[in-house]
């Protein structure tokens, strides 16, 4: 199997309505989230997937949050802006925007708060 992975970057503010701690109030995070593709074959051309047609997705989507207080943003403005939710926003997102091959192949989008800490979101069994 082969797996391609591509990153983007947005700075960005949100609060978490529903949790006690310092995570309640306004704070920003330099957020990475990363997506996976994976397949079985390669193109003629020795490629699983453009990296360029996969990017220019992903930077589309993480331009929306950046530089944005998440929780204003839908739909965010209903749910929490957690790492979790963004990274289940990111996977919904792609798997509606990219070419049907592509969002079939979509394995997992990742969401980094921190360079030690991530949520990941994906509908299928992934082994770690």
């Amino acid at each position: 199997m082969y797996v391609v992975s591509v990153q983007a970057h947005y700075d960005s503010a949100h609060f978490l309505r529903k949790y006690r701690g310092k995570c309640e109030r306004l704070h920003g995070h330099r957020y990475v989230v990363e997506i996976a593709l994976a397949t079985e074959t390669l193109t003629d051309g020795g490629l699983a997937f453009d990296f360029v047609d996969v990017k220019r997705e992903l930077r589309a989507l993480a331009d929306r949050l950046d530089h944005e207080n998440i929780n204003d943003l839908p739909p965010f403005d209903e749910i929490e802006p957690s790492a979790e939710n963004q990274a289940r926003f990111f996977f919904d997102e792609l798997t509606r925007r990219l070419p049907e091959d592509m969002a079939k192949a979509l394995l997992y989008a990742r969401v980094w708060e921190t360079p030690t800490q991530w949520a990941q979101y994906s509908e299928k069994t992934l082994a770690f």
